[in-house]
């Protein structure tokens, strides 16, 4: 859900999910990882009009949690692909 920051910053919290298959050590390797995200500004509300399951490349950058447990990726580039 859409909410807004103090400053009046439009922000949304979400979970980027990937899964592929990777080469190993010269083997296949299905990974799959969850990471908390957050997308702040502009670019809020077309991450959220994305909607579930939808297929994108984010760019940004890694920080730890404000708590100092976790990592939480800041989401500043979207490209969406279209179906």
């Amino acid at each position: 859900m859409l909410r807004y920051t103090p400053a009046g910053l439009p922000a949304l919290d979400c979970v980027l999910a990937h899964e592929s298959q990777q080469q190993e050590a010269g083997r296949p390797r299905k990974v799959s990882v969850e990471i908390k995200a957050v997308v702040m500004g502009a670019l809020a509300p077309q991450v959220q009009a994305l909607g579930i399951g939808a297929l994108a490349a984010f760019s940004g950058f890694i920080a730890a949690q404000r708590n100092g447990r976790g990592t939480v990726f800041h989401i500043t580039g979207l490209q969406d692909f279209e179906p």
